[in-house]
């Protein structure tokens, strides 16, 4: 695969990954809202469920956008990880894998796409662009 395939692959996964990301947070803290999220959180056995609700909305909302431009990838994914991690032990884990059985096949999956995506976000990623910006730049002169 050539270096380019490449950046377009890691741009779509990110893109990808973002939007379902921003469209579960937006849920949260939007179409649901807090309330509501904390009440099912509370249902399902989360612990501090209105902080959770929070949390979770925050940063599945920030954290897909971040995803999407490809912006503070390694923070990122290792937060949406952990969001994730948290679904999986505390709601999806006793329900064995199959989603469509409350189990932990998507937030699994989701996990460890971000974090992933989150070491391996590719060229076209705004960190990227940043960081070449920051090797041409030259240093200042003091004196």
């Amino acid at each position: 695969m050539t270096r380019h395939a490449r950046a377009v692959v890691a741009l779509v996964a990110r893109v990808g990954l973002g939007v379902v990301f921003v469209a579960h947070g937006w849920q949260k803290l939007v179409t649901d809202g807090i309330p509501a999220t904390a009440k099912g959180f509370t249902a399902m056995g989360v612990p501090a469920p209105t902080l959770s609700a929070w949390y979770a909305g925050l940063i599945e909302l920030a954290g897909g956008i971040a995803l999407i431009v490809g912006l503070a990838l390694p923070v990122v994914g290792v937060l949406l990880f952990l969001d994730m991690a948290g679904a999986f032990v505390f709601v999806h884990v006793t329900h064995g894998v199959f989603a469509g059985q409350g189990g932990f096949e998507l937030v699994l999956a989701l996990g460890v796409a971000s974090l992933y995506v989150g070491f391996a976000g590719g060229p076209l990623a705004l960190d990227s662009l940043v960081s070449r910006f920051r090797r041409r730049t030259p240093a200042p002169v003091t004196g």
